[in-house]
């Protein structure tokens, strides 16, 4: 399956300006004025009720006050949660992101009536400075067995192949960039600049520069049966590329984005996406300004097999 109807998300208690991730995602910008963590939370808080409206079983765990994780908030980056039971834990480049690993979540799940087979520590890569953040580095078309990878200092290409022989998928990889003043510097995570849903897929084609690789991309992408839905670059700078399709209980199916991320959206792209699914938008603005990720990188998506009742 393509999408879930349980999220994980992790409540900010010191949400911030993380200075460590700043240095390659260029989304990010301190806000001055102070009441950040405030305003983050209500973010978080509207951001939860809007989903659980609709539907879908979001588990929510507080962030702890020490050690200090200003960016815990984006739990899909450090792990993601697999249908055959597999937890995996991931490689994180900035040193304060490491601390967000938990394992009192896990446990957590299985009290939630989550089976957990077993936990796949790929981490042990932050020694070799070998880096592969999670969802938000790789972008998996679950259904055709498919990894999307965009090469930055947070995905190692070799890690990237040697994690797609070891899960089965088949590994498309390739470099994307964004404009930061005159300069075309590498985007960070591969989640901010396209989005596979079930039916269609949302990229921004103009960010890879390579024009053999960007043919390939598109050949991948239509040889699996989905629509292209381009964005522009402007677009993604709006985070059009940042979104994430969830299902809820009774199997409707939603695209997540936030309101910057919809407000950037023309009314055929608009259209193109609810010809397939229902948009949920929710005001991100504070956490995307300091945090420099949106609504895909707050939600870790669950697909553990639940305990039989």
């Amino acid at each position: 399956m393509q999408t879930t109807d349980t999220v994980l998300m992790i409540e900010p208690v010191a949400f911030g300006f993380n200075a460590q991730t700043a240095e390659n995602n260029y989304f990010q910008v301190e806000q001055q004025g102070g009441n950040t963590q405030e305003k983050a939370l209500q973010e978080f808080r509207d951001f939860v009720a809007k989903l659980r409206s609709k539907g879908i079983n979001v588990i929510t765990v507080k962030d702890t006050q020490d050690p200090h994780t200003p960016d815990s908030i984006f739990p899909n980056n450090w792990v993601s949660f697999h249908k055959d039971g597999r937890v995996v834990l991931y490689p994180m480049f900035a040193p304060n992101r490491r601390e967000e690993r938990r394992e009192d979540i896990l446990e957590l799940l299985k009290a939630e009536g989550f089976q957990i087979s077993g936990v796949d520590d790929w981490a042990v890569h932050e020694e070799n400075k070998l880096f592969l953040e999670g969802t938000g580095s790789m972008i998996f078309d679950h259904e055709n067995k498919i990894a999307y990878g965009s090469v930055s200092l947070r995905l190692d290409e070799q890690l990237f192949r040697d994690f797609c022989e070891k899960y089965g998928y088949k590994p498309v990889v390739f470099h994307s960039f964004q404009s930061v003043g005159t300069d075309r510097l590498p985007i960070y995570h591969t989640n901010v600049m396209m989005c596979v849903a079930d039916r269609f897929v949302v990229i921004c084609l103009d960010c890879i520069d390579d024009e053999m690789e960007r043919e390939k991309v598109q050949e991948v992408i239509k040889s699996s049966g989905k629509e292209v839905i381009e964005i522009s670059e402007e677009q993604l700078q709006q985070f059009a590329g940042n979104m994430l399709q969830v299902q809820n209980t009774a199997g409707e199916k939603f695209l997540v984005m936030s309101r910057t991320a919809h407000d950037s959206l023309s009314t055929e792209q608009i259209a193109s996406i609810e010809q397939y699914c229902e948009i949920i938008s929710a005001d991100l603005h504070t956490i995307e300004t300091n945090g420099g990720g949106s609504a895909r990188c707050m939600l870790a998506e669950v697909f553990l097999p639940k305990e039989e009742q």
